[in-house]
């Protein structure tokens, strides 16, 4: 997806706003869709102004998180753009510790550093060639706009969790909420940047509309499985967690970038790939750790009530 939005922006860098409009309008049409198709198993929410009120942050956080990473992605390459995946993990762990008053592990703040320092050291610029140059493709706007995405993105991600009381757990109408709201925003957005009136004048000249169209079509599609796909990934599990699945998901992205957009890609980005590929799989280790430790203790508890039974059922039958 990152991809493709990366193509559609280069082809029309004056619309980002009406490019992130589309791909929420497409996912409030596809849930639509969905209880069109499917009503027994799809329904849609009850529309109310008490709900919209209490969905209100993390529809705006939807809003923020969209427009500051499109923009972030227009301004540098969609390898580079993974940055603010990678910064999104410590601001992560900081809100989750702050909203839940639990500090972090030792190994989960560990393999967090491990993750950040990878992708820092892909968007590090390189060393100057003999003649004292060197060659980046890394602006600062679009770092700040990294930095702002990736505090928004970890705000997010805690807001889904406490958001999904108000929709009785269910991951398709939170993204309904989500995205409904988005779009209304974002209309008013894009109306405010005069984006509408760029679009006409684009078509006024004879613009070849294909590559927009057909990209946020597709991104619209993708965009609404992975809206889905992330609620129920926070629901499940935490956000912390979501981000992590997050930064393995960027390093695929970082792969699709050079191959299908040509993207250079040197030493420096693979150790950084290798960086962030250890730093993933160490958290899946040291999470999984605590899940064997309890459930070696809760197998003693179950062996010594079953003794205990045995026990008691031995005492019943000398009794008898």
């Amino acid at each position: 997806m990152v991809c493709v939005n990366k193509i559609i922006l280069n082809d029309t860098p004056s619309l980002v706003v009406t490019t992130v409009f589309i791909q929420a309008l497409m996912t409030v049409l596809l849930v639509h869709l969905s209880a069109l198709l499917r009503p027994t198993r799809f329904q849609l929410p009850h529309l109310s102004l008490q709900t919209c009120i209490s969905l209100a942050p993390v529809m705006l956080g939807d809003v923020a998180g969209f427009t500051l990473n499109a923009f972030c992605l227009r301004e540098v390459d969609s390898t580079v753009y993974q940055v603010a995946r990678g910064l999104a993990l410590p601001f992560t762990i900081l809100v989750s510790a702050l909203s839940t008053r639990t500090p972090p592990s030792r190994g989960v703040l560990l393999c967090a550093g491990i993750v950040t320092a990878g992708f820092l050291l892909g968007v590090t610029p390189p060393p100057a060639d003999g003649q004292g140059v060197r060659k980046t493709n890394i602006n600062l706007l679009g770092v700040v706009y990294g930095l702002l995405a990736s505090l928004s993105v970890a705000v997010q991600a805690v807001l889904i969790k406490r958001s999904l009381p108000y929709v009785k757990g269910s991951a398709l109408q939170l993204a309904y909420w989500r995205n409904l709201g988005s779009a209304v925003v974002l209309l008013l957005f894009m109306l405010a940047r005069g984006e509408v009136g760029e679009l006409r004048s684009l078509l006024a000249r004879g613009w070849e509309w294909k590559t927009f169209v057909y990209g946020n079509l597709l991104t619209g599609v993708v965009g609404f499985m992975i809206c889905l796909a992330g609620t129920l990934s926070v629901k499940v599990t935490s956000p912390v967690t979501h981000m992590f699945a997050s930064a393995g998901r960027s390093v695929l992205q970082v792969l699709l970038g050079v191959g299908w957009l040509g993207e250079g890609m040197g030493l420096q980005r693979v150790l950084s790939l290798g960086v962030i590929l250890g730093g993933t799989g160490g958290y899946t280790w040291v999470m999984s750790l605590p899940k064997e430790e309890v459930g070696r203790e809760e197998g003693g508890d179950v062996e010594k009530q079953l003794l205990g039974r045995r026990e008691e059922q031995g005492e019943e039958g000398e009794g008898r």
